[in-house]
């Protein structure tokens, strides 16, 4: 564990409130000054471990990217490709009362940073390649047909139902949909 007043503590802390920030209020509203307030960090300091708010931002991208590939990994640990894939499925029910309040972490941040092909929208989209590429390589495993779609069909109806989670304030809709795409997983030959 990191000692949170040692220089790796300090910038890991601004990482972290950055996270919550970004997600809760987004990028552009975000200022340097209340991640570093919220990361109990001196402002000064900031600018030590990141030049500009676009490091930031890409360490923000960088860790997050980092919590998906454990939650991969925790997915892994399942018997079989289907429970693997509802083993995915199920983790956006276990965050369902974040997505009502805020959306889906990725989700969100890639809706704000997709305007930017180039920089930090294109590393934020590089989360998403990681699922669907996860996923891609597990349905090929339950039949090499149409693996590719499936992966579709899976993120983009998780990311669909988080953003209906989000906009109407259901945490039903995400364990709905959820249960939907169990049963669907169930019928793939």
């Amino acid at each position: 564990m990191t000692d949170s007043t040692s220089p790796s503590g300090k910038r890991e802390r601004l990482v972290s409130s950055a996270a919550a920030l970004f997600h809760h209020q987004g990028v552009q509203r975000t200022t340097l000054a209340e991640v570093a307030t919220d990361a109990n960090v001196p402002l000064g300091n900031v600018y030590y471990y990141f030049r500009t708010k676009d490091d930031l931002v890409a360490a923000v991208i960088g860790s997050m990217e980092g919590q998906f590939r454990a939650m991969l990994r925790d997915c892994e640990r399942k018997a079989t490709p289907a429970a693997r894939l509802k083993a995915l499925a199920y983790a956006w029910v276990e965050m369902r009362e974040l997505l009502v309040n805020y959306g889906c972490p990725v989700g969100t941040l890639n809706s704000e940073l997709g305007k930017n092909v180039e920089g930090s929208g294109r590393q934020a989209a590089g989360i998403l390649r990681l699922l669907l590429d996860w996923a891609e390589d597990q349905f090929r495993r339950i039949s090499k047909k149409e693996a590719s779609d499936h992966a579709v069909s899976l993120i983009g109806g998780l990311q669909g139902a988080a953003l209906l989670t989000n906009a109407l304030r259901d945490p039903n809709i995400m364990t709905t949909q959820v249960r939907r795409l169990d049963r669907w997983i169930d019928s793939l030959p």
